[in-house]
């Protein structure tokens, strides 16, 4: 059964569901649960634009979710994508969940002129590559990655090691 993605905003009937699978979400990559600091960041980040959300819905389940942040493309006077987050529960793992969440982002950065949709995750995550590399995605090479840790106590504010 296909499942039906669809844009979540905080007012959206969906929204506390797709905030317990995020705060699952942070679980699961080592973060202390915190529904209510989770909703009201997820809400904060919706309301000001900085992220967008579509989960998927299958038999009236949210069944995973995906996040984007635009940024200007600034030598090309257009925009960039980035998939910030994409999780599944993991009953619903191999399932093409995953994948219906990648297609609707990917459709949706092409009918706004996207000029670039990007990504990360971690090297020995094997599944999410192989499903990326599938769905035409490649690792850029001549780059490097850098990070400046803002976060006064020296913990990654995002995750991501120091």
């Amino acid at each position: 059964m296909t499942p039906t993605v669809a844009p979540i905003t905080p007012v959206h009937h969906a929204f506390d569901r797709v905030v317990a699978l995020f705060d699952d979400y942070r679980k699961h990559y080592g973060q202390r649960p915190s529904p209510d600091v989770t909703r009201a960041w997820l809400h904060d980040q919706l309301a000001h634009h900085r992220l967008s959300v579509a989960a998927a819905v299958r038999a009236d389940q949210v069944c995973g979710f995906i996040t984007t942040a635009i940024m200007p493309a600034s030598l090309v006077l257009g925009t960039a994508w980035m998939i910030r987050d994409l999780y599944v529960v993991p009953e619903y793992r191999r399932s093409g969940i995953a994948n219906a969440l990648l297609q609707q982002v990917i459709s949706d950065a092409r009918a706004a002129g996207a000029q670039r949709l990007s990504l990360q995750t971690e090297t020995d995550n094997v599944p999410a590559l192989t499903l990326y590399t599938a769905v035409g995605f490649q690792p850029v090479t001549g780059l490097e990655r850098l990070n400046l840790n803002l976060a006064p106590d020296g913990a990654a504010a995002d995750g991501n090691p120091p």
